[in-house]
């Protein structure tokens, strides 16, 4: 039983961690894009 928990828990954090992570590219890409707006 504890190693199902276990299992769930790092399962859930890594999952969490990879929203984050795509949130972050999400915002760079978009300042890229403004910063080429403002360029042009």
């Amino acid at each position: 039983m504890r190693k199902v928990i276990a299992a769930t828990l790092i399962a859930a954090s890594l999952m969490l961690s990879a929203c984050n992570t795509v949130k972050g590219l999400g915002r760079d890409i978009e300042s890229v894009g403004e910063a080429g707006d403002k360029a042009i």
